[in-house]
């Protein structure tokens, strides 16, 4: 029995594209977290190469000095994200849909846990200022902030589509959504430690976590469904 309040969301779709999807954005990620560990130059220039090039401009350019200040403090940071995907989860317990909020939660933590570990296996050097790039080696890979704001996106842009949302939610949604990406593009840029390969490899492990989330819940579902006419 449900309760009058309980909300059901519609049935996940196509769980075999999501699982492919996911297992080609992990497999990627390994990649590239193997050429990260062991250094590769033609990595470590191109790194250097984006991090020259976009980071003394950015701190050089008061628009995007502003940008930035103006991103981090007040629209967008990675706690932010969470405290998105936490009111979600909340709001799916309260009104019945307790095995999803249960798979959104895990999601959103362990998304943060990969990168916490992966980051601090990985040989790493702090930067230190005035210039980051010249004192930092994959000083974050992965980026947290591209990792949490691909889980955080993808899984309440999921929501919505699992529950049929209308075009103001949509809309809502959208907004968040770029945000997000200007806010981890010029934050990142602006602090120059976060090169290209931190920003690809968070996207990455973010994206392979929310499609395993996708095809997991799917399949739980399925599995949890009453059989007709009961």
């Amino acid at each position: 029995m449900h309760s009058p309040h309980t909300i059901r969301p519609a049935p996940s779709p196509r769980p075999m594209a999501a699982l492919a999807a996911g297992t080609a954005g992990a497999a990627l990620f390994v990649v590239l977290l193997t050429l990260v560990a062991a250094q590769w130059q033609p990595l470590i220039s191109l790194d250097r190469t984006v991090a020259e090039s976009l980071h003394r401009h950015a701190v050089a350019d008061p628009g995007l000095v502003r940008a930035n200040r103006v991103l981090t403090d007040w629209f967008w940071d990675p706690w932010t994200m969470r405290a998105l995907v936490a009111v979600a989860v909340i709001a799916l317990w309260r009104y019945g849909a307790r095995l999803l909020a249960l798979w959104v939660a895990a999601a959103s933590l362990l998304g943060s846990l990969l990168q916490q570990g992966l980051k601090a296996a990985v040989n790493r050097e702090r930067p230190r200022w005035p210039d980051p790039v010249d004192t930092a080696h994959f000083a974050a890979f992965p980026s947290g902030h591209a990792m949490t704001a691909v889980v955080s996106c993808g899984l309440l842009l999921w929501l919505l589509r699992l529950y049929g949302a209308g075009p103001a939610l949509w809309a809502g949604a959208v907004a968040v959504a770029v945000v997000s990406a200007l806010g981890a593009a010029v934050t990142r840029v602006y602090l120059g430690v976060h090169w290209l390969t931190d920003v690809v490899g968070g996207a990455l492990l973010g994206a392979a976590v929310v499609a395993f989330t996708v095809a997991g819940y799917a399949w739980s579902a399925a599995r949890r469904a009453p059989e007709p006419g009961v």
